[in-house]
């Protein structure tokens, strides 16, 4: 069984030798498939590949790919051949991606074709010099099965296998670093918890360069010996046709995605019919908190139960999770997870129930420290081994947890502390909202003032007065923003979560 497991690699010799023949990735594009049995052939030929040409017995592969058959290949066998692997986020800025180049250690990094410009670009400002290599995210079979097989090396469940990337909003991204014991406790967490199995399929357009594309769309179903439905991205007009095409029988969203659902069909798109849905048993959210309104409204559409979740990149994904029965909290992430959680006032003293405070984690997949990063490491633990994750929020008498905001996103005005998901979810009840995100401003009477920037539906109008007259009854004088943006999009990250800082520059720019 993988619960014994120490490592990936032993997690696919485990499905080699019990199901071959069963499918691991179906990549819609191309009608590929890529089983087991395959993949672990691959693996084998990957490993003589990577002696060949020279690669460190624990060395760094970087992948700057968008989701394919050869994508996942390179990601699982990468770190079933004990190297570590890397993926890139492809919609870095060009400076963060040559820092993150040299800061990774990588010793060869496999490309898309279409994401050559980009990548050349911030190779001419790296320092180091490694192999760079082209490879066709939907090939077949990868450019290393020239090579003989052989077996797949020893591994260790202390070893480092994932190195990935914080996005790096208000800094320099820090490199978190996890090992296999981290990634098969989050990956089992997440598997008893939603009661996977080899039957299921899951449906997930998340890339594989964030933390919830890599471990519950694409580990956790390997773990569990399941099936993961992977397009290159997410397509209003496609999802529920893929959902139903592949008899998917669950389906891991962002908020977002679940915003352009329910907005297209209430504009008209199809509406599936409950039968052809009947295969799907929940659907998933994290990455960003869910609007309670838009986790209604979706259940109410489309009749798929949405298990509301939270996870971080340091911890290899969910910590927090809604349980599958009538007591899940909407606007709550949930319980704790596969770790232990709690919630603790500025001079770290841990806080009773429905007080908000800093959340802080610690548990078998949370990551041991960040990479060539000391100083970092030492900040972000306590002495008892506590994450302190610089998200704020309570817990309350039923033990379900409540996300306020982030320490650095806080808005303070005049003294009173203001979460902005507080706004974020009063000015999406309005009709003619997409999405909404609200930043704390400086303003020199109260210190910082609530700028909202507003993302409406197609085809809908709202001025200003009328949206500041709406805020006026939802929020009250004191929480309605002084300042009210409207735009054609957020600023995300590669994860679909706003990136509230950079709302400022777009302040500037209007």
């Amino acid at each position: 069984m993988t619960a014994l497991s120490k490592s990936l690699g032993e997690v696919l010799l485990h499905w080699e030798a019990v199901q071959p023949d069963k499918a691991f990735l179906f990549a819609p594009e191309t009608s590929a498939v890529l089983t087991y049995g395959q993949l672990a052939k691959e693996a084998r030929h990957f490993s003589t590949w990577l002696e060949q040409e020279q690669i460190s017995a624990q060395g760094h592969v970087g992948l700057f790919m968008q989701n394919g058959r050869q994508t996942s290949t390179v990601f699982l066998a990468t770190m079933a051949c004990g190297r570590v692997i890397t993926p890139l986020n492809l919609l870095a800025p060009t400076d963060q991606l040559a820092w993150v180049l040299d800061h990774s250690d990588i010793e060869v990094l496999f490309y898309s074709p279409d994401k050559k410009a980009g990548l050349f670009l911030a190779l001419e400002k790296t320092k180091r010099k490694f192999k760079v290599i082209e490879l066709d995210p939907d090939a077949a079979e990868g450019l290393f099965m020239q090579c003989a097989p052989r077996a797949l090396p020893s591994v260790q469940s202390s070893q480092a296998a994932l190195l990935m990337y914080t996005s790096g909003t208000t800094g320099t991204p820090k490199g978190v670093l996890l090992t296999h014991a981290n990634l098969l406790h989050a990956a089992r967490s997440m598997a008893a918890w939603h009661s996977l199995t080899q039957s299921d399929t899951v449906l997930s357009s998340l890339p594989i360069y964030h933390i919830n594309g890599q471990v519950i769309s694409t580990i956790t179903p390997f773990v569990s010996g399941g099936s993961v439905v992977a397009p290159h991205t997410f397509s209003v007009s496609s999802w529920w046709g893929l959902a139903i095409q592949y008899r998917c029988t669950w389906i891991n969203m962002v908020p977002t995605i679940i915003a352009y659902l329910i907005n297209a069909a209430k504009s008209g798109g199809v509406l599936p019919s409950r039968e052809d849905l009947k295969w799907i048993r929940f659907g998933r959210s994290a990455s960003a908190p869910l609007p309670p309104e838009h986790h209604r409204e979706f259940e109410a559409l489309f009749g798929i139960t949405v298990i509301e979740g939270m996870g971080m990149t340091e911890s290899a994904s969910m910590v927090f999770c809604n349980p599958h029965d009538e007591s899940r909290r909407y606007g709550s992430p949930g319980q704790p997870c596969g770790v232990e959680a709690k919630v603790i006032d500025p001079e770290g003293n841990p806080l009773g129930n429905n007080v908000v405070g800093e959340i802080c984690l610690r548990g078998g997949n949370v990551l041991n420290a960040y990479y060539k990063a000391e100083a970092e490491t030492v900040k972000a633990f306590d002495s008892e081994g506590w994450l302190k994750t610089g998200d704020l929020g309570m817990r309350d008498d039923d033990g379900f947890y409540f996300i306020t905001g982030r320490l650095k996103e806080l808005i303070i005005k005049g003294g009173e502390n203001i979460a902005p998901r507080e706004i974020d979810e009063a000015v999406l009840k309005h009709p003619a909202v997409l999405d909404a995100a609200a930043v704390g401003i400086p303003d020199s009477n109260y210190g910082q003032e609530i700028m909202v920037c507003i993302v409406l539906k197609p085809d809908a109008t709202c001025s200003e007065d009328e949206m500041r007259s709406f805020c006026l009854k939802e929020l009250g004088k004191f929480r309605t923003p002084k300042v009210i943006l409207f735009m054609e999009d957020l600023p995300r990250g590669p994860s679909g979560k706003v990136q509230r800082l950079k709302l400022l520059d777009l302040q500037k720019a209007h």
